[in-house]
């Protein structure tokens, strides 16, 4: 049965970062090698409370484990995965333990839970095996590079088609250029990636991954927002009273005709279906929407007095 490491901590689920925290520095203190001189069975309890708090402290892990759950967690995910970027020496440092015993970094070496490597030593990511003491000689983890993120303009045009654009990246000591295929529909919040075109890793892994993420920009008289387009039309007083047909540009360069209904209200927003930005998964279009914006005017010929008196005399 997979360990509960909610349960190995003492803690409820919905328990915060400060608790997970607390719960483990109480339980390493008890539990430390340094206190339990060489005590196996409390070694092995020690291990399973680090690798609890190793999974429970990193928010990324966390999300995993409460999605999976404990046993296809444990499936997926190998020790070296758990202990990524876990500086179990650090931690343990500021609980107050600044050394350790001739055996405790090799006894660490040995099988932890489930019989797979522990994820202290040979290989993984906080030990070597010397013999030295607790946090001694520690072998950098064979992590990737760091990820980039990079911000790129795109009209409504290139949304709506896609396109090649050439950008400039810092890639560790190195400058490069990099061209980049702009799929259809990669508007704000949505992003892509280019794998290991990201840092490259300072100890020998894989380099991170490059992520282009998208920065609508307003085209002529057309907004962007997420996969529909806004259009503002102005009309006249008299349009939106009596009603009217109405051209309107689409952002693909066409025009189409538009009923304005009788009646028609001051910001009416008015919906041409499929005619927006596309989705990037292939499943259709945003649309366009257009805003009706009535022109009020502000000085009357005396013509025009005349035939709004005749019409508020008339009930209107």
């Amino acid at each position: 049965m997979a360990d509960d490491y909610y349960n190995i901590l003492g803690i409820d689920k919905s328990a915060s970062a400060a608790e997970i925290k607390k719960a483990y520095r109480k339980l390493a203190m008890k539990y430390h090698p340094d206190k339990t001189k060489g005590n196996k069975e409390l070694e092995d309890k020690f291990k399973k409370i680090s690798e609890a708090y190793a999974v429970l402290s990193d928010p990324e892990k966390r999300k995993q484990y409460d999605t999976y759950g404990s046993a296809d967690f444990q499936q997926r995910y190998s020790q070296e995965d758990i202990f990524r970027n876990f500086d179990l020496g650090d931690i343990l440092k500021e609980f107050g333990f600044g050394g350790g015993r001739g055996g405790f970094s090799a006894s660490f070496g040995q099988a932890g839970p489930r019989g797979r490597s522990s994820g202290f030593s040979g290989g993984n990511p906080f030990f070597q095996n010397t013999g030295g003491g607790f946090g001694q000689q520690r072998a950098h983890p064979q992590t990737p590079g760091k990820d980039i993120e990079y911000e790129i303009p795109l009209t409504l045009e290139e949304l709506i088609h896609g396109t090649k654009k050439t950008i400039t990246i810092s890639q560790g000591s190195a400058t490069n250029a990099i061209e980049v295929r702009i799929p259809k529909g990669l508007t704000k919040g949505k992003k892509i990636r280019l794998a290991g075109k990201g840092e490259p890793s300072p100890h020998g892994g894989p380099a991170g991954n490059l992520y282009i993420k998208s920065k609508p920009v307003a085209t002529g008289e057309f907004s962007i927002d997420g996969n529909d387009v806004v259009l503002n039309k102005t009309v006249k007083l008299t349009q939106a009273l009596l009603g009217d047909k109405l051209e309107i540009p689409t952002p693909t360069g066409k025009t189409m005709n538009l009923t304005l209904p009788a009646g028609t209200k001051h910001k009416a927003r008015m919906r041409l279906t499929g005619h927006g930005i596309p989705h990037m998964k292939g499943n259709g279009c945003g649309d366009l929407f257009v805003v009706i914006n009535i022109d009020m005017p502000k000085k009357l010929t005396d013509k025009q007095k005349k035939i709004i008196q005749e019409l508020k005399a008339s009930g209107l």
